[in-house]
């Protein structure tokens, strides 16, 4: 039987009021323990609070040691910074001492501790030795860079050494080496001219000689850094001059330049000059391109990093050595200008023109620019002293007054110069041309070339048309011109200047051969050709034969042909004596002109003598009249024009 739903309540609430009272128990209990604990907090507080007060003075004297400590710890770190500086000094003084020449690489650290030693101390000026710590680490600063100074010095003196001529020859083009049988320096004036034009020069490899070992050059360096941030610059400056530019001159010395003042170049007999110039040629390219080309680099690489430094060195060690040079050039250039000049004066040209951009390249800088424009000024004065002696060299053709006799009409020695000199000009086209440019502004150096050519044979046939004057004989006059001009047309036909002055020119002037030609034959053949004439030889008076060959005439006096006869033999004797003497030189102009008188004269003579020599042959002595057959007359004409000498005998 189950229990009734209100007992089940009453229980429940029973329950639920017990729970209740327990609880109410629990809470005040634990007020009851909050309250105590709250008590003993007030009463730790209070204590707290007291001890507090009571420890404040040990805490203010704790804190005071502990700063105190740290105070000290800082003073022993500083004092050991410090005390490791004086070590280091001592370190470095000890290493410096003892020189940079057992262990250069410990000396240069050495000199690195000693400046981050000044740097330091420098940085803590409160320290009280600090200035004296100062002043006795400049001072051995001082004579560490002092003794570096001596390093350096004696260090470039061991390896500069003069470079032997021999040793420059190697380092040339083969085309420019000295054959091994010709003194080393003369070689350079004689093989000028032979590869003055030699197309593979423009290509050709030069190499610099080593003139300080490879191994040396960084030594040299870190010294001259280490100078350089000492503030040395102006004494390393002077020591690398003093040392490399003694070398240097050496080296040219040996080579074979010479220090030549104006005075001494126009104390100089030509031929002496001519070859002194063509050895400056020579040692133009080698001191430029091997000399001051290997200078710059050992002068690049010791310097390096220190432009200014680098470019002033080089300019003051190379300056006397450019100055030698360039100073033989200018006396050349201010010399007394005369024809034979022009040509080496053009290879000077032509030389300075060549080492323009290794001249540009090798000086640069600024420290250089006085001797860039002493090169372009020395390039300048040859140009214009090789322009005005190409104009004197024109006034010098036409108004040539030599005293030399052409006394057989052949080509006058001023012809041949003139020509030669022309025909040489002809390898110097280039040169020319860019000469040209240095005064024209029209570029068309062309024509101008071909304008002054023309010009020079102008005043030469001027000239020519002067000297044939001299003669007395008309015939050797119009001889001399024809042989003149024709060697003038030939040498132009068979040389570059055919294609300057043209075929026009050349055409003109063969005319002009021809029309003294016939100039000759009418003045010298003319009046012995009356000779054979018939004119004049009919008589109305005694003494007169019939008409030859049976014509009837009014007859023909024996004695006028007697007398043509006598008068033709005595004058072609004359000429023939004469003009054996007078010369043609040329072996096809000679033979022409014989052929071309012989056309005139033999057909004559065979008419002559056919129509009027029976009268002879019947008479006393007609080989007295009839000296000549036509086959004697054409022998004696293959006689004429050879130049032969009065006193000669005849043939």
């Amino acid at each position: 039987m189950g229990v009734p739903a209100t007992a089940t309540a009453t229980l429940g609430d029973d329950f639920l009021r017990e729970r209740a009272a327990k609880m109410r128990e629990s809470l005040q209990k634990s007020q009851t323990i909050t309250d105590n604990v709250v008590t003993i907090l007030g009463s730790f507080d209070h204590r707290l609070s007291a001890l507090e007060t009571a420890m404040r003075p040990t805490q203010i004297r704790t804190n005071s040691i502990r700063k105190a400590h740290e105070n000290i710890d800082k003073t022993l770190k500083s004092a050991e910074v410090i005390l490791t500086q004086f070590d280091l000094s001592r370190q470095a003084e000890t290493k410096i001492l003892r020189g940079p020449h057992e262990d250069l690489e410990s000396y240069l650290g050495a000199i690195g501790q000693l400046r981050n030693i000044i740097r330091f101390f420098s940085s803590h000026k409160g320290f009280k030795s600090s200035d004296v710590v100062l002043n006795q680490a400049n001072n051995l600063l001082a004579k560490a860079i002092s003794k570096l100074e001596d390093e350096f010095r004696q260090l470039l003196s061991s390896y500069s050494k003069p470079v032997e001529p021999e040793r420059l020859f190697d380092c040339l083009p083969k085309s420019l080496q000295p054959s091994s049988d010709s003194p080393g320096h003369d070689s350079g004036g004689k093989n000028h001219h032979s590869a003055h034009h030699d197309n593979s020069l423009e290509t050709a490899v030069y190499t610099p000689p080593t003139l300080i070992p490879p191994r040396v050059l960084p030594l040299l360096h870190d010294l001259s850094q280490q100078m350089v941030q000492a503030g040395h610059q102006q004494q390393i400056l002077k020591v690398y001059r003093d040392t490399r530019s003694v070398v240097l001159e050496e080296s040219l010395r040996k080579l074979g330049v010479e220090k030549l003042s104006k005075e001494d170049v126009q104390k100089m007999a030509w031929e002496v000059l001519e070859a002194k110039i063509g050895n400056w040629i020579h040692f133009m390219r080698i001191a430029v391109k091997l000399l001051f080309a290997g200078e710059r680099k050992v002068c690049d690489q010791i310097f390096e990093g220190f432009e200014s430094l680098r470019d002033q060195s080089f300019a003051e060690v190379t300056s006397s050595s450019v100055s030698v040079l360039f100073s033989f050039g200018e006396a050349i250039a201010n010399s007394k200008r005369s024809p034979e000049k022009l040509f080496v004066l053009l290879d000077m040209y032509e030389i300075m023109r060549e080492l323009h951009s290794e001249i540009e390249t090798i000086f640069k800088g600024k420290a250089c620019n006085e001797i860039k424009e002493s090169a372009s000024g020395l390039t300048k004065r040859l140009a214009q002293t090789a322009k005005d002696t190409f104009g004197d060299f024109e006034v010098a053709v036409e108004k040539d007054a030599t005293k030399t006799a052409v006394l057989d009409g052949t080509v006058h020695p001023l012809t041949s110069y003139v020509i030669n000199y022309v025909k040489f000009l002809f390898d110097y086209q280039a040169t020319l041309k860019q000469l040209f440019q240095e005064f024209e502004d029209s570029g068309q150096t062309n024509s101008e070339l071909a304008s002054v050519t023309m010009q020079i044979m102008q005043a030469l046939q001027s000239n020519l048309d002067g000297k044939s004057k001299h003669y007395r004989d008309p015939a050797l006059t119009h001889l001399f011109l024809m042989n003149n001009i024709h060697y003038i047309v030939r040498s132009v036909r068979r040389s570059e200047a055919k294609d300057l002055l043209g075929d026009d020119w050349v055409q003109r002037h063969r005319r002009v051969v021809q029309q003294h030609a016939n100039q000759y034959k009418r003045n010298a053949w003319s009046k012995i050709l009356q000779c054979l004439s018939v004119q004049g030889l009919t008589s109305s008076g005694g003494g007169s034969v019939p008409g030859i060959d049976g014509g009837n005439s009014s007859g023909v006096s024996k004695a006028l042909i007697k007398d043509r006869f006598k008068t033709f033999n005595m004058q072609f004797e004359e000429l023939h004596q004469r003009q054996s003497q007078w010369a043609v030189p040329d072996t096809e102009l000679r033979e022409s002109l014989r052929l071309s008188v012989a056309e005139v004269l033999l057909p004559a003579y065979r008419s002559f003598l056919k129509r009027f020599g029976p009268l002879i042959d019947g008479g006393k002595n007609p080989q007295k009249y009839v000296r000549y057959q036509p086959e004697d007359l054409e022998r004696m004409l293959g006689e004429f024009f050879e130049g032969k000498n009065v006193n000669e005998p005849k043939r």
